[in-house]
C-alpha cells in the first residue's frame, strides 16, 4: 500500500471523532442533525469541492463510504457548512454546492434527482429546481433542493436531458415534475 493511500484510510483524531460520533446516530436515515446544537469546535480541513469531491487536508478522501457518512451529518448554517454531531460542531469549506446531481429519471410524472452521495430528490414543491443564469455568460447554474438549506449542482449531461424533455411556455423552457413548473432559462438563450 502506497502512503497515499494508508494517508487516506487513516483518519486524523478530529476526523476520527466524527467518524465515531456518527455510527451513533439512530437507525439507517438521516441522523436528526436539525436537533443536534453543540458549541462550535472549529474548523476542521474538510473542503468539498466544485467537482463533488470531498479533500481532507488537501487529500481526496479515498472511502466512498466515508464520504458518504459525512454527508449525512451536513448542514448549513448562517455562518456556512458545518458536520454536526450531538456533541461536535464543526466548520468545513464547500466551493460550490455540497452536492452534485449526477443522475435523473422520470417517474410518474415526477423528476427524480441522484446526487453524488446517493440522496434522491423529486422536483416539486418540497424540491425546487432552480436555474439561475450567469448575467455576463449566459451559462445556466441549474441546481436542486436536497434537503434542509442543502442544494445539488445539477451536472451538465443531466441539465441537457432536461432541456430535451423542455416545453416552450411564454417564451422560456420549462419542465413540470409533480404537476409544477420549473424555468430552464428563456428559449434559445445559451439552451
Amino acid at each position: 500500500m502506497d502512503n497515499s493511500t494508508a494517508h487516506q484510510d487513516k483518519p486524523t483524531p478530529s476526523l476520527q471523532s466524527v467518524i465515531e460520533a456518527t455510527k451513533q446516530a439512530p437507525g439507517r436515515g438521516l441522523p436528526p442533525v436539525h436537533l443536534w446544537h453543540p458549541e462550535h469546535c472549529g474548523d476542521i480541513d474538510i473542503l468539498i469541492r466544485a467537482d463533488g469531491v470531498w479533500m481532507h487536508e488537501g487529500t481526496p478522501i479515498g472511502r466512498p463510504e466515508l464520504v458518504r457518512l459525512f454527508s449525512t451529518i451536513l448542514r448549513k448554517d448562517a455562518d456556512g457548512y458545518h458536520l454536526v454531531t450531538p456533541v461536535e460542531k464543526l466548520k468545513i469549506r464547500v466551493e460550490d454546492l455540497p452536492f452534485r446531481a449526477v443522475s435523473m429519471r422520470h417517474e410518474n410524472g415526477a423528476l427524480v434527482f441522484v446526487t453524488d452521495q446517493g440522496d434522491e430528490a423529486v422536483a416539486g414543491a418540497d424540491h425546487e429546481l432552480v436555474v439561475e443564469t450567469d448575467p455576463q455568460t449566459g451559462e445556466p447554474a441549474p441546481r436542486i433542493h436536497i434537503r434542509a438549506d442543502l442544494w445539488a449542482r445539477i451536472v451538465r449531461p443531466v441539465f441537457y436531458e432536461l432541456v430535451e424533455m423542455a416545453h416552450e411556455v411564454d417564451g422560456c423552457l420549462a419542465v413540470t415534475s409533480q404537476n409544477k413548473s420549473f424555468a430552464l432559462g428563456p428559449e434559445g438563450a445559451g439552451l
